[in-house]
């Protein structure tokens, strides 16, 4: 019956839950569902293409020496004991959801820990927010920051969570040089010759990944002061802060922009060797007043996802408030040092070959001159070394390096693996020669 009090046949016109199947023979279309178009530009090759084949490769039952990425613990570094029992002892007040910026103890450990770096900013536990691993944070951290088409500066190489993550917030990655001739070294001219009125904030890993390379204070000072004076934010990416080699000194950024807004990344998964727990924070410090909805993005992100994993944050205070075995790894005899100096040493024996000696992280960035290797593709490089010899690297260009002629290797096998590996690196580049 409609308004009129006339009584209407349905059927004449069945409303869609109604409406009847194809007739006998045809099928109903079926609905394809495609990937966002927010992940065009999102790449992350070291678990990419690559990394798949390789995990094939491993289900058909070959064994796989894996050089890219860097994981201490499947290579024999173990987690200090002291972290796995404290954070055991935790479990039965784990059970639920925390605070969305973390337990306090932890974030108190974090506040502990800057105040014994001589000049870091002062900042509280409200300026804390602890992650699900560092790649959590800097993803939150530019969700909240970027409008689409903000610019953030990014070195080449840099590790491309960072470009990718910008890709996805909306963001326009934009990669400022390291120069290799100055042991990896910002390009501060080629840095400022890329800065717009679009761009947001610029981003600095030090240590270095991939390249290993420990920026020089002077350096520092000369990125604060291009933030300064065109307002930029600062990110700092320091998770490698205590691997460090030979005479290698590390200068927190923020202790040079105490003015800025700077935002500090670290966590405990490389010098603690506990990757898998995922258990990252993030410092903020400088002058907040003029960033007051930019930090409630964060919240509201951070509230979202409502707290890290619990567990893992048991583990901050006592890795932060106990022997820092790191130590023992990267001094004369450890065996972080040995791997290095032996990739180090090795890559440059291969002719071709050439590699900065890194002083920090866990990786060597070693060049393929062109001239001996005349490589256009390092994807398929990477490719043939794996199905030829199963060691699996990642191609430079992968971490945004614009030539086909570099290669990342993780120093975390033990020495004597280390050295077979980059023999048969050798013996298999001389079939790339002409």
């Amino acid at each position: 019956m409609d308004s009129y009090g006339t009584i209407v046949d349905v059927t004449a016109h069945p409303l869609p839950h109604q409406m009847p199947w194809p007739a006998t023979g045809s099928q109903p279309r079926q609905r394809t569902f495609a990937q966002s178009t927010k992940l065009q530009d999102v790449l992350y090759e070291i678990r990419g293409p690559i990394h798949a084949q390789a995990a094939r490769m491993e289900a058909e039952g070959h064994r796989i020496l894996k050089l890219n990425i860097g994981n201490p613990a499947p290579f024999g570094f173990d987690a200090p004991d002291v972290i796995m029992r404290d954070m055991i002892q935790a479990l039965p007040y784990a059970q639920g959801y925390s605070d969305s910026q973390g337990i306090l103890p932890a974030r108190r450990a974090v506040v502990t820990r800057y105040e014994l770096v001589e000049g870091f900013p002062r900042f509280d536990v409200d300026d804390v927010y602890l992650g699900n691993g560092v790649s959590e944070l800097i993803s939150l951290v530019l969700q909240a920051l970027l409008d689409n088409g903000d610019q953030v500066l990014i070195p080449a190489p840099d590790y491309p969570l960072w470009t990718a993550s910008t890709s996805l917030a909306g963001g326009t990655p934009v990669h400022y040089l390291c120069d290799e001739t100055q042991d990896w070294q910002p390009d501060i001219a080629d840095m400022e010759s890329k800065i717009t009125e679009r761009t947001k904030a610029l981003v600095v890993i030090n240590p270095n990944n991939p390249t290993g390379a420990v920026y020089s204070r002077e350096v520092l000072s000369q990125i604060a002061e291009l933030a300064r004076k065109h307002q930029l934010l600062l990110l700092a990416d320091e998770i490698y802060d205590k691997i460090l080699y030979d005479d290698a000194e590390h200068t927190s950024l923020a202790t040079l922009a105490p003015d800025l807004l700077c935002l500090t990344f670290n966590g405990l998964s490389k010098a603690y060797r506990v990757a898998g727990y995922r258990s990252g924070w993030l410092a903020i410090t400088g002058p907040k007043e003029h960033a007051t909805s930019f930090l409630e993005g964060i919240n509201l992100l951070a509230n979202m996802r409502l707290c890290p994993n619990v567990p893992a944050q048991h583990a901050i205070q006592v890795a932060l408030g106990g022997h820092q075995s790191i130590d023992d790894l990267v001094l004369p005899g450890g065996r972080l040092l040995e791997q290095r100096d032996v990739a180090w040493s090795k890559l440059n024996e291969i002719p071709g070959v050439s590699c900065v000696k890194p002083r920090g992280a866990l990786y060597a960035f070693p060049r393929l001159d062109p001239e001996v290797y005349p490589i256009d593709n390092d994807e398929q490089l990477v490719l043939d070394l794996l199905l030829q010899e199963k060691i699996l690297v990642t191609q430079g260009t992968g971490f945004n390096w614009p030539a086909p002629d570099h290669l990342r290797i993780v120093t975390l096998p033990w020495a004597r693996d280390l050295s077979s590996a980059i023999e048969r690196l050798g013996n298999f580049l001389v079939s790339y020669r002409p």
